[in-house]
């Protein structure tokens, strides 16, 4: 559907030394950090390891977690090795012995250029000298009820006696183990933890916040309908589909402009007596439904090409006019549009004349999102459409090409910042937030060779639908048959599967 692209700055920019003041604990080794540039997607950062203690060491170890996402890409000067976002470096053979007060230093590239390293440890001790707990990672929501919240992480270095779960300054739980439910909640609630270590020397840092929601929320008149495009691969009869799968609704992809402000199927097939027409009606004859998506990551597209919010309004309109349709769908995505403030804002006005134009039609916005949730432009594009009251019914993002090597999690976790992101920009409660928005994946293998799996689907569809949620759709229905071992095509999934799973799931939201 489309491949998210990374832009990398050209010029290194200075930046200064993060090193905080160290205590004054017992004599040991530290490992005191420096960020010596950043750009826009990366940076260089040097740890400088410093023997402290009154004989020489042979070896050291400094690790640390950098946030959801990041990742180092290069080392010197130490070996690296890799667990998720944990990050190990131990000395190579010519610097491991380090005198009473000599120090040696090692370096390294890492993305986001925002980011810095957290929990940092140098041989199993804290980087300032200190003997208190490290810091637990893999902080993880593990399941919900109507009253309770499930969290599980992993144990934390430096012989803890303890863990305490915390709710902003208030201490939820305290115990030995490193899971517990956090009960006595509402129904359809949001919930921020974070989790820290103890012991008789102190409290360490607090591990990466979590949020999680309890289930109950109000079930709304939310629709299944994965995206299905007729000018792709080998697109399948819709009617076999329905008749396999119980499926009802498709999105079908893509109208974009043709000679200057003019909507087509792909720039090319005229709206009325094609192929997508004829599967149209085909969908309708056996009592289902489609929502044309406008857009796409690729194409020659109708937000740029019509100048104004009033010529975009028109060109979408005839668009509802030539299916009489109930719902449409702007697949906002790239640079051309949603990347550019001035054609979101055109597109969203626009919206706000069908909306006005055509009472009770349903408008849907479709975006990319990080693995944390919408990044800058996405965050701008609700804003906006608060401000101008553009009554946009659904936010679907798109939790795919991202970065992620667990679908499942990071979909919910990009998910939930939605929610939170809509609820400050409209002042909705959780309820209301998960009845505005929409999930899209990608089914099977994507672009990065991520994997959503049947079982990831289920419980994407199950999370959703406890959650009312108001649209699941996945990309693509074309590709919707098992092909294990064969790669991202655009005729099947790359992993084994029955025709038509990811299409059945969905039916049972």
């Amino acid at each position: 559907m489309r491949n998210l692209r990374i832009l990398f700055a050209l010029l290194l920019a200075t930046a200064g030394v993060l090193v905080a003041t160290t205590p004054a604990y017992a004599a040991n080794v530290t490992a005191a950090f420096t960020k010596v540039g950043q750009w826009g997607s990366a940076f260089e950062g040097r740890y400088t390891v410093k023997n402290e203690t009154p004989a020489p060491i042979t070896s050291w170890k400094v690790e640390f977690d950098l946030p959801a996402g990041g990742n180092v890409s290069s080392a010197w000067d130490a070996v690296l090795t890799r667990s998720g976002t944990h990050f190990t470096f131990t000395n190579v053979g010519w610097n491991g012995t380090v005198a009473p007060g000599a120090t040696v230093s090692f370096g390294f590239i890492a993305s986001p250029g925002s980011a810095v390293p957290l929990n940092c440890r140098v041989n199993d001790r804290n980087c300032d000298g200190g003997d208190g707990p490290g810091t637990p990672v893999n902080f993880r929501v593990t399941g919900s009820t109507e009253t309770g919240i499930s969290l599980a992480w992993d144990a934390a270095a430096g012989a803890p006696t303890g863990y305490r779960v915390y709710e902003g300054t208030t201490v939820k739980w305290t115990g030995p183990g490193t899971s517990t439910t956090i009960g006595g909640l509402g129904t359809c609630e949001s919930h921020t933890y974070v989790v820290k270590a103890y012991n008789a020397q102190g409290e360490s840092n607090a591990s990466a916040a979590v949020t999680g929601s309890t289930i109950g929320c109000p079930q709304g008149q939310g629709k299944a309908a994965p995206y299905l495009f007729l000018g792709w691969g080998n697109p399948p009869s819709p009617a076999t589909v329905m008749n396999a799968t119980g499926i009802k609704h498709f999105t079908m992809a893509f109208i974009l402009a043709q000679n200057g402000c003019n909507p087509a199927w792909d720039s090319q097939r005229p709206l009325l007596g094609g192929a997508d027409q004829a599967a149209i009606n085909q969908i309708r004859a056996a009592g289902g439904d489609v929502v044309p998506s406008i857009g796409g990551w690729s194409g020659n597209k109708l937000g740029p090409n019509c100048a104004t919010p009033q010529l975009l309004a028109g060109a979408y309109q005839r668009v509802i006019d030539a299916y009489n349709l109930t719902s449409i769908d702007v697949d906002i995505e790239n640079t051309d549009e949603f990347e550019n403030a001035v054609v979101q804002d055109r597109v969203l006005n626009a919206l706000k004349i069908v909306k006005q134009n055509n009472p009770g039609i349903k408008t849907i916005l479709t975006f990319g999102t990080t693995r944390t949730g919408p990044n800058p432009w996405g965050i701008r594009l609700i804003n906006q459409a608060a401000a101008l009251q553009a009554g946009i019914d659904v936010f679907t993002i798109m939790p795919f090409d991202f970065g992620s090597s667990n679908v499942r999690q990071d979909t919910i976790n990009a998910s939930e910042s939605l929610k939170a992101a809509l609820k400050t920009a409209f002042g909705w409660t959780d309820a209301q937030a998960y009845s505005h928005m929409g999930i899209s994946g990608m089914n099977g293998l994507s672009d990065q060779q991520e994997m959503t799996s049947t079982a990831d689907w289920t419980a994407i569809r199950d999370w959703a639908k406890a959650r009312g949620l108001a649209r699941l759709a996945f990309w693509a229905v074309n590709r919707d048959r098992p092909c294990p071992g064969g790669g991202v095509t655009s005729t099947c999934s790359g992993i084994a599967q029955p025709d038509w799973e990811f299409t059945r799931i969905s039916a049972g939201f």
